[in-house]
């Protein structure tokens, strides 16, 4: 077995540091709007229904953009497309600054999906290129724990921000931080190919691996949608992200309005189920690599990881529905979301595994199209279900129910990787 070079074990801090902040940085953008709901609200004269599609409004551009963005990140590699994309999303989060009616709000908003799309898709091809088998579960871990780290400390320092300066000048300020942190990205991080690899640093990447040489055509990449663990990966995906994306954009809301918290509160125990999520999101990687060095299928492993994550999801939910007392309902929430990103996090980690190496990205990109669909269906169906019944009951049931059924789709539909007819098969 090799070990990795000192010059890899460099390249892998470095680009591990970027995504991480990248990532940190994505969701911090996506919650300025959920922080900041109320006061949008009252400003601008938009109703509660209204809300939901402006949450909704990123998601479903974030969603369809994943479609190709995968195909176009494995044609042309993470390094210009991830600094492309941080900074459009960034320039679309500050244009939410300045916007005077809910149409433009929505065009920034549906930007700011455009500009996002490239980040998960690419961070797994990333993984993949610099990482061996062995150790791609917990780099995909540490990657995605960043989503749930920026959610953490999102509440505490947007509110900081909003009621300090204001909701305007809050998405300014963080817009103009990604435009900087995009130029970082590109100057510091190199793909594979702009790198003069060693016959032994190369073994050690591709060790496990067989690789065909050349990005998939699109008649492969569209044979992708023939697999029946590639639907698995879409449903499995479509249960975590819309219970993900449930508590994302209306969780600030729900515990004002149904728990009956101050804003101030809010945005300190509002923080509390993210912290539980980046622990989640590093100890599904962990796991994943650990059930893999006890000689368990990578894909069987992670599989296990996914479907019983999903059904803990389902009953923390729907115990949440019946939690009289706010501190139980607080726990019952953070126990999902530590679930949450233990099924994220095995989820993307049965990315790189379940495809040749050409497909990694394009894989990927169409498991997040199946995830934000879901994610993009949340908020508009929780802020109908809340404005019709003046509770959170029945968007916590709906979406225990989804996660309950995303989790038997993926138990009964992954069951081995993809093979792609002119393609290489990755090692099972």
């Amino acid at each position: 077995m090799h070990q990795p070079s000192p010059r890899i074990k460099s390249i892998q801090r470095r680009a591990i540091t970027l995504l991480i902040a990248g990532g940190a940085l994505n969701y911090v953008d996506r919650a300025t709007l959920s922080v900041a709901n109320k006061m949008i609200q009252e400003e601008l004269g938009i109703p509660v229904a209204q809300m939901g599609l402006l949450l909704s409004a990123f998601l479903w551009a974030y969603a369809f953009s994943q479609l190709p963005i995968g195909a176009l990140i494995d044609r042309y590699g993470p390094r210009r497309l991830l600094g492309l994309g941080l900074f459009g999303w960034s320039a679309a989060q500050a244009a939410g600054g300045i916007v005077t009616g809910f149409y433009p709000f929505m065009a920034a908003r549906f930007a700011l999906g455009i500009g996002e799309a490239p980040l998960f898709p690419g961070g797994a091809r990333v993984v993949r290129d610099w990482f061996d088998l062995r150790s791609r579960g917990f780099a995909t871990g540490l990657c995605q724990s960043a989503s749930s780290l920026g959610n953490f400390i999102a509440l505490p320092l947007l509110t900081f921000l909003m009621l300090r300066m204001s909701w305007r000048w809050m998405f300014i300020s963080v817009g103009a931080f990604g435009i900087a942190l995009s130029a970082i990205w590109y100057l510091l991080y190199r793909d594979p190919s702009e790198v003069d690899l060693t016959a032994e640093e190369t073994a050690h990447l591709t060790e496990g691996d067989e690789n065909s040489s050349g990005p998939p055509s699109l008649a492969q990449w569209g044979s992708l949608f023939a697999h029946r663990t590639t639907w698995g990966m879409i449903a499995g995906f479509f249960g975590t992200i819309y219970t993900l994306w449930l508590y994302t954009g209306w969780l600030p809301f729900y515990l004002e309005h149904e728990r009956h918290m101050s804003v101030s509160k809010v945005g300190l125990v509002g923080a509390i189920p993210y912290f539980f999520g980046c622990v989640g999101a590093i100890t599904g990687g962990w796991l994943c690599d650990f059930l893999t060095r006890r000689g368990m299928a990578p894909i069987v492993g992670r599989k296990v990881l996914v479907s019983t994550s999903l059904f803990g999801i389902a009953a923390c939910t729907l115990g949440t529905v019946f939690a009289a007392d706010n501190t139980l309902a607080l726990t019952l929430i953070s126990i999902s979301m530590f679930l949450i990103y233990i099924a994220a996090s095995s989820a993307w980690a049965t990315v790189p595994i379940a495809a040749p190496s050409q497909y990694t990205a394009s894989l990927g990109s169409i498991q997040n199209f199946g995830g934000y669909f879901g994610g993009a269906l949340a908020p508009t169906v929780t802020g109908y279900l809340v404005q019709s019944t003046g509770s959170f009951s029945q968007a916590l049931l709906l979406s225990a129910a989804i996660a309950l059924l995303g989790g038997l789709a993926y138990l009964a539909l992954v069951r081995e990787p993809i093979h792609v007819p002119g393609a290489a098969k990755a090692e099972a």
